[in-house]
């Protein structure tokens, strides 16, 4: 970020003030740009069609106090609303959004609209762009702001999440959305004006003042040749433009598969403190009765989603899906294993915590073993979940080849509730399940966030062979031995609605949406 920049879009005009510097009295949202000058690299694919990725550099930071958003619906069947947690004489007060500034879980809707002309003058891009306030990527922009941004880092999309905590903290900045969010934006190489605006129901909410709630930049358009691979990795990058998102973290996730995270720093668990790695030898084991009550956590299935019909090179036909169990309870779910020596076994061990983040107690609860499959090479806990799919009558007729896991905080859920874990630690395959020569491993899954299995994980589906046409059920469930210990088990299943049709050699599938979800 170039502080002269964003001290121009402050308004602030004092010789030699940069950013840094421009405490005194910032407004409640300011909206800047890292540099008037922007290039945009175009990449033309192998039939001839050019895109574009470019970021305008554009950024909003929140002035002396944070900017700090929830949103959450009651049930699938309620629209998702929001409050923004605003401070008045030293006290929290919850303010409702107007309406149709939120209309999913990506942020703000429509916060900007950004047109592109030519060297003659002429418009040749305009469009809307979104706004997720939880960046991957930010930083303080002057002295005085705090040290730490509590607030998560990117905004979970899922179909069935139930709440989400946007916010961005004092002094800190969040980058806006600079490219459409569909469809490809291709421009001839050359130079072009761009104008951002912040759309009026923003500004006057926000009270960001008209003057400067535009910026205008220069764009210089110029065509990347270097082959497939180049074009190819712009293709990750193009869609982290779209959203906003830090185009590096988007890469990472994109090299550990869909079943990746939100970000990576040192575990820490809400107040529990427990190191990283688990202790060298192997707890002693206690019976569940004895363990002093308090908090727990309470593991919840959603429905299953991302549902599609393939037939593979064996000539069977399978149903694929994704599946996502999370915790809405009092305490993370902390799991050890302690290697078996010689053997690729562990013994797992669930511990608990007081209120105050002491541990206090742990059980014995199943194995974990190593998954050398493709898409896998990782320790998998044993005892988590099970899926399986239910005949109308809600008995079994096949069971998933998935039955071990490795526990990472995939999806925010709900970062509503209470002692939700807003910037977990373990968040993708390569942080949380360690190697094949680990004598330990610690997997964790935190208050409010889910753990995913897309439908293209292995063993993320069903055989369908000699199953007959007719309505089916996909069950998530949670916790299938009861092995661990949780506040409730009465919500660890869920049910999704297939229906089977078509022939044995071309079969064919619906899927009824949940309350018009997904």
């Amino acid at each position: 970020m170039v502080a002269g920049a964003v001290a121009t879009a402050l308004g602030l005009t004092v010789a030699g003030m940069g950013v840094a510097d421009a405490a005194t009295a910032p407004p409640p949202l300011a909206f800047t740009m890292a540099t008037p000058n922007v290039l945009a690299e175009r990449y033309v694919y192998d039939d001839g069609e050019g895109e574009l990725a470019f970021d305008l550099g554009l950024n909003v930071i929140a002035g002396k106090d944070p900017l700090e958003i929830r949103a959450k619906r009651s049930s699938y069947a309620k629209p998702i609303t929001a409050e923004q947690i605003v401070l008045r004489k030293g006290k929290k007060k919850a303010v409702p959004l107007p309406a149709g500034m939120v209309t999913g879980w990506g942020g703000l809707r429509n916060f900007a609209a950004i047109t592109l002309k030519n060297a003659a003058g002429k418009q040749v891009a305009g469009y809307q762009t979104d706004f997720c306030p939880n960046a991957y990527d930010s930083a303080r922009t002057r002295r005085d702001a705090p040290a730490q941004n509590p607030y998560p880092r990117g905004c979970s999309e899922g179909p069935f999440n139930l709440g989400a905590v946007w916010g961005i903290q004092a002094g800190w900045n969040a980058p806006v959305a600079s490219m459409p969010r569909t469809g490809a934006l291709d421009l001839p190489d050359g130079v072009y004006s761009a104008t951002a605006t912040v759309n009026k129901k923003y500004r006057d909410h926000f009270k960001i003042a008209a003057k400067s709630a535009t910026l205008k930049l220069t764009v210089t358009v110029k065509t990347i040749d270097r082959g497939d691979d180049a074009a190819a990795a712009a293709g990750a990058r193009v869609k982290a433009l779209r959203s906003g998102d830090d185009p590096a973290a988007a890469a990472a996730a994109a090299e550990h598969g869909e079943h990746a995270g939100q970000g990576e720093e040192d575990l820490q668990i809400s107040a529990y403190k427990p190191e990283f790695r688990p202790p060298a030898k192997r707890p002693r084991t206690v019976k569940a009765a004895t363990i002093p009550k308090g908090p727990r956590p309470d593991l919840r299935s959603l429905p299953a989603s991302g549902i599609t019909l393939s037939q593979e090179e064996d000539k069977k036909w399978y149903v694929n899906f994704g599946a996502t169990v999370w915790n809405g309870g009092t305490s993370p779910l902390l799991v050890d294993g302690f290697r078996r020596t010689g053997t690729e076994l562990m013994d797992a061990y669930q511990y608990f915590f007081d209120a105050k983040g002491k541990e206090v107690g742990s059980v014995a609860a199943g194995t974990m073993e190593w998954d050398a499959r493709d898409g896998h090479r990782h320790w998998h806990f044993t005892d988590f979940a099970q899926y399986s799919l239910l005949k109308a009558d809600k008995k079994v007729a096949v069971r998933s080849g998935k039955e071990a896991f490795c526990l990472v905080n995939t999806d925010a859920v709900d970062y509503t509730i209470p002692n939700a874990k807003w910037r977990p630690s373990n968040t993708d395959l390569s942080s949380s399940c360690g190697e094949n020569t680990a004598v330990a491993v610690r997997e964790v899954l935190d208050v409010g966030n889910g753990d995913t299995y897309t439908q293209d994980r292995p063993g993320q589906s069903f055989d369908l062979t000699g199953l007959p046409n007719g309505t089916y059920y996909i069950q998530v469930k949670a916790n299938p031995s009861n092995k661990l210990a949780e506040l409730s088990t009465k919500n660890n299943i869920s049910l999704r609605k297939i229906v089977l049709g078509g022939t044995a050699t071309v079969r064919t599938l619906k899927v009824p949406s949940v309350n018009g979800l997904d």
